[in-house]
């Protein structure tokens, strides 16, 4: 090892430590979920009250997943004999990795997890502690268990308990890479039923994959297993149960001679076994799984560089397609929770295959490109696993899964409406994906046509394939042409959308049309012939006319250049909307808890108290056009007192809405923090706003309101979209400089949301 490597593993190595060691210790805790600040809350949760409840759940036993948190609790277990690459490392050594589990249950499918180390390797003495444990929890995950005592102690413990249970070293490979195998498979133009298949390693993870694979199609006759002392024959003696299974009929005594002519290599054993002489004798598109951990059978840069045919994945995440078990076993247990199922059967686990294989199909979403820091990724040699992030998988797999265990019997609950159950699950993972998730199916179901000003900018380019793909909105891109059609073999972006440059011959007849426009609603205000002609070749100009001229729905600009010159010739062309003076522009904060809203963020620099009575209003309608109720809080630095100047300004605005709008829920002056909690609200129990938190702020001057989810977005404590103008005929959006692909969509999707409004409107 060179020093230099030396010196970074003993890096990784103490940081490692560290963040095990930093406070608080461990990587799971328990927290309360129910209130508990009252003499009453505590009565309630414990003695007397806590009686009721342990009466109800006596008298009818499955009341149990109503009254307790069963239904959403499972046990992560092990003795610690097969530690990841560690080997027998005892119960208490193991605890780190098990905890390490239980936090993979929680980030991914919201499930609570106690970890239980369990020291005792008698296989019956380890299942009677189980099984003594078992009515704590909805489910039990196996974990770290050696061979073959795992396949007994599962298989006692599935037969012998009514909660789903898996021993995940076994089935979570399994499914994982069964998926794979059917993705590489349509990659390499084979057929299951007729590949033959190497497989190296006979411990439980290998035995559950064949098994699995065996039943989508592999013929066992077609498979040769491999142990530490060869392929698995006629001629091997003392063998286990488990192996007898793949005695196959043959002379081939090696990995070496099992390799050659073969198709599928699965490994699941130990570093570097595999050479890339062995790699050469296999057939045409091997499909080549090396597994082992940290060391694959084969390097994966090696196997490229052997084999340029080669479909490949390994376990480690530096490397495409990554056999992750976190893309199943959070997933395969949330569905079976979530129908109370009794077991998890054959049908469920391959239910869960055969989603994740289909989700690799799939359009990659643009917030799993952007975690793993790559340009693009679609189905393919390097692409035909799901990433961990990808959020789609908590619903994809989950509703397979609990659809399975329903239709096979197996589940004490039955869902009727998987939409609503695919909502459910999406808002366990944040209200904010739900926000969006909801206005892009709006925006789908009446998409308009929306153009794309800096056109050229790989974010904008990304933003508009995934508008198309998605049929969020129809994207034109603004700009140059020649120039977005190169950036466009560049990033490798295949996208069959119009192309707008102001400069082109076939703009020839518009820029006539939109120059005689121009000019006549600048000819009063400094603007000649000449600049008009002159102007509607730059696409600041060129943009908001098309847009004048009904030619495109809605409009987004403003990647490239500051918001204030951008602004400036759309405010030139495009109007304001009736009854507006002042335009404003609004953020939506996307928590984890709730949406909530900012205004003015862009625009009035300190506005007076009428202009803050028409951001409100403009705010108001905005707000309710996400179909969410406005709740408005007109801040200041002190609460109902109109001591300073700004209060003062802020409560006189208060006083006219109130007056003119006696229906708005809007109070102030108020202190943010106590606008937002329900406890400092019931101060003021004259105040409009009730006992419940204010979901939009409208905030005295510019500074602090663009100050304030500037914080936020740099915190990068919630999803900021944004800004919205509010006040023009038309829509038009200015983003932010350097928006990210997800904010450029989020701001387009709302383009559209505001188009339809308005053709509503119009129609009405």
């Amino acid at each position: 090892m060179s020093s230099k490597n030396h010196r970074d593993e003993k890096n990784f190595n103490q940081a490692a430590l560290d963040y095990h060691k930093a406070e608080p210790k461990g990587k799971i805790e328990v927290i309360p979920s129910k209130p508990h600040s009252s003499q009453r809350d505590l009565s309630l949760a414990y003695s007397p009250g806590v009686a009721v409840p342990c009466m109800e759940i006596h008298d009818k036993p499955e009341t149990v997943y109503d009254y307790t948190g069963k239904g959403n609790l499972v046990a992560v277990i092990s003795n610690g004999t097969a530690v990841l690459g560690l080997g027998d490392i005892g119960a208490e050594a193991s605890k780190p990795v098990m905890e390490g589990k239980g936090l993979l249950f929680k980030i991914f499918a919201d499930i609570n997890v106690f970890d239980i180390e369990i020291d005792e390797k008698d296989p019956d003495k380890f299942i009677d502690i189980v099984k003594g444990i078992a009515p704590t929890f909805g489910g039990i995950n196996l974990e770290d268990i050696k061979a073959p005592e795992a396949f007994y102690i599962e298989q006692r413990l599935k037969e012998e308990l009514d909660i789903p249970l898996m021993h995940d070293d076994q089935h979570g490979t399994a499914i994982i890479s069964a998926a794979a195998l059917i993705n590489s498979l349509k990659i390499a133009d084979k057929k299951i039923e007729e590949v033959k298949m190497v497989v190296n390693g006979a411990g439980a993870a290998a035995i559950a994959c064949t098994n699995l694979y065996i039943s989508l199609g592999l013929k066992r006759e077609n498979v040769l297993m491999c142990d530490s002392k060869g392929v698995i024959n006629q001629r091997r003696e003392n063998l286990t149960p488990e192996k007898l299974d793949f005695i196959a009929q043959t002379d081939i005594d090696t990995l070496e001679d099992a390799l050659k002519g073969s198709d599928v290599f699965v490994g699941l054993s130990k570093g570097n076994v595999m050479t890339p002489a062995m790699l050469s004798s296999m057939n045409e598109n091997p499909i080549v799984f090396a597994l082992a951990n940290p060391d694959p059978e084969i390097a994966y840069d090696l196997a490229i560089e052997t084999r340029k045919d080669v479909i490949m994945a390994t376990g480690r995440s530096d490397y495409p397609n990554q056999v992750n078990n976190v893309l199943g076993f959070p997933y395969i247990f949330r569905g079976a929770l979530d129908v109370q199922a009794k077991t998890i059967n054959e049908e469920m686990k391959l239910a869960a295959v055969h989603a994740i294989a289909d989700l690799a199909n799939e359009p990659v979403p643009e917030a799993v490109i952007l975690a793993y820091n790559l340009q693009n990724l679609q189905f393919g040699r390097e692409y035909f696993i799901p990433k961990p992030f990808d959020n789609r998988l908590i619903t994809k797999v989950s509703c397979a899964v609990a659809k399975a265990a329903v239709e096979s019997g197996v589940a004490r609950k039955t869902i009727t409406n998987f939409d609503e159950y695919e909502n459910s699950l999406l808002d366990r993972m944040g209200r904010d994906e739900k926000l969006v998730r909801m206005m892009q199916n709006r925006a789908k179901a009446n998409p308009k046509r929306i153009t794309l000003g800096n056109a050229e900018e790989y974010n904008v380019l990304k933003a508009a394939q995934i508008l198309y793909e998605e049929g969020i909105a129809y994207p034109s891109l603004l700009g140059s042409k020649k120039y977005i059609k190169e950036q466009m073999e560049r990033f490798g972006i295949s996208l069959d959308v119009p192309i707008i440059d102001p400069s082109d011959e076939d703009q020839k007849e518009n820029r006539k049309k939109y120059r005689e426009t121009l000019w006549k609603l600048r000819q009063r205000k400094g603007m000649n012939e000449y600049k008009a002609k002159r102007f509607v070749r730059q696409r600041d100009y060129f943009g908001p006319l098309m847009l004048k001229h009904g030619d495109t729905d809605g409009l987004i600009v403003g990647f490239s250049k500051n918001y204030a010159s951008t602004l400036r010739p759309v405010l030139e062309v495009i109007e304001k909307d009736k009854g507006v003076d002042k335009i404003a522009a609004m953020m939506m904060i996307l928590s984890e808890k709730k949406p909530i809203f900012f205004a003015d963020t862009s625009i009035n620099k300190n506005p007076t108290a009428e202009d803050l009575v028409n951001i409100a209003k403009m705010a108001e309608l905005t707000v309710k056009s996400f179909a969410i109720e406005p709740r408005i809080a007109m801040l200041g630095f002190e609460n109902f007192a109109a001591i300073s100047e700004t209060s003062k300004k802020v409560a006189k605005a208060v006083s006219i809405l109130h007056e003119k709008y006696p229906k708005m829920i809007v109070d102030g002056e108020i202190q943010p923090d106590f606008a937002m909690d329900s406890e400092h609200l019931s101060d003021y129990p004259f105040s409009k706003l009730g006992n419940t938190p204010a979901n939009t702020f409208i905030f005295p001057n510019l500074e602090s309101a663009n100050l304030s989810y500037k914080i936020l977005r740099g915190m990068k404590l919630a999803q900021v979209i944004g800004p919205v103008l509010m006040g023009l005929k038309q829509p038009v959006h200015v983003l932010q400089m350097r928006s990210s692909v997800d904010e450029i969509v989020n701001l387009a999707t709302i383009a559209v949301l505001d188009a339809q409004r308005r053709e509503f409107k119009e129609k009405k």
